[in-house]
C-alpha cells in the first residue's frame, strides 16, 4: 500500500470518528424518513399526471367516435341524395378518425398500464416508508434509552466531566474547610496563651498583665486586711465553723 492510500485511509478513518461523535441517530433516522416521504410524493405525483393524460386521451376519443357517427350519417345522407362523390368523401374522413381513434386507443392502453405500475410502485414503497417510519421510532426510542442510561451510569460513577468537575470542586472545598479549621484552632490557641493580641481592645498585653498583677495585690490586701480585724482566734474560730 502506498503511502497516499494510507493517507485517505487515515484521512477516512479521523473523519468518520469525527462524524461519529457529532452524528444525532434520531436527526439521521428523521432525514431519511423525510428523503422516503419526499420519494412517495413523486411517485404519487407522477402517478397523477399518467392518469390526467389518460383522461384527456379518453376525452379526445370520444369527440372522434362522435365524429364517425356523424361522418356515418353524412355518408348514409349523401348517398340517398344520390352524391356518391360526397358519401365518399364522408366515409375516406370516417376512416382517418377511425385509425386516429385506433391509435388513440393503443396509448390509452398504454398509459392504463404504466397507470398500474405506479399504483403498484406507489403502494409497495408507502408499506416501506410506513415500516421504516415505525423501525424508525423504535430505534430513536431504544437510542434515547441508552443514551438515558449511559447519563445516569456517568452521574452514578463520577465518569462524566460535570461529576468530574464535582469531584474536585468538593475537594477543594474540604481542603478549604481543614485549612479554617486549622487556622481558627491557631487562633484559639494563640488568644488563650496570650500570644495573640486583641486589636479590638486598647489594652495591651502590657496592660492586660498589669492589671492582673494590681488585682492580686488587691486580693492580698484585703485579705490581710480581714486577718488583722478578726485576730488570729477569731479567723481560725471562723475557719472552724
Amino acid at each position: 500500500m502506498g503511502l497516499w492510500q494510507r493517507f485517505t485511509m487515515l484521512f477516512k478513518a479521523k473523519a468518520s470518528s469525527a462524524m461519529d461523535r457529532v452524528e444525532n441517530p434520531s436527526e439521521t433516522l428523521d432525514y431519511s424518513y423525510q428523503r422516503q416521504l419526499e420519494m412517495l410524493q413523486k411517485v404519487k405525483r407522477g402517478l397523477a399526471d399518467v392518469v390526467t393524460a389518460k383522461k384527456r386521451l379518453q376525452h379526445q376519443t370520444q369527440t372522434l367516435e362522435q365524429s364517425v357517427v356523424k361522418l356515418d350519417g353524412q355518408a348514409r345522407q349523401a348517398m340517398s341524395a344520390g352524391r356518391d362523390d360526397l358519401a365518399r368523401t364522408a366515409l375516406e374522413r370516417k376512416m382517418l378518425v377511425q385509425d386516429q381513434l385506433q391509435g388513440l386507443d393503443q396509448q390509452i392502453a398504454g398509459l392504463e398500464a404504466q397507470q398500474q405500475q405506479l399504483v403498484q410502485q406507489q403502494q409497495a414503497l408507502s408499506q416501506k416508508v410506513e415500516s421504516f417510519r415505525t423501525q424508525k421510532e423504535v430505534i430513536k426510542a431504544q437510542y434515547s434509552a441508552a443514551e438515558a442510561q449511559v447519563r445516569i451510569g456517568e452521574a452514578a460513577t463520577g465518569i462524566g466531566e460535570q461529576m468530574a468537575d464535582t469531584g474536585l470542586a468538593i475537594q477543594r472545598a474540604k481542603d478549604k474547610t481543614e485549612q479554617m479549621q486549622a487556622r481558627a484552632s491557631a487562633i484559639d490557641e494563640l488568644t488563650t496563651s496570650g500570644a495573640l493580641e486583641d486589636f479590638t481592645s486598647d489594652q495591651t498585653q502590657l496592660d492586660r498583665e498589669l492589671g492582673a498583677i494590681a488585682s492580686k495585690s488587691q486580693v492580698d490586701k484585703e485579705l490581710e486586711q480581714m486577718k488583722a480585724e478578726l485576730g488570729p482566734g477569731d479567723a481560725k474560730k471562723e475557719l472552724s465553723q
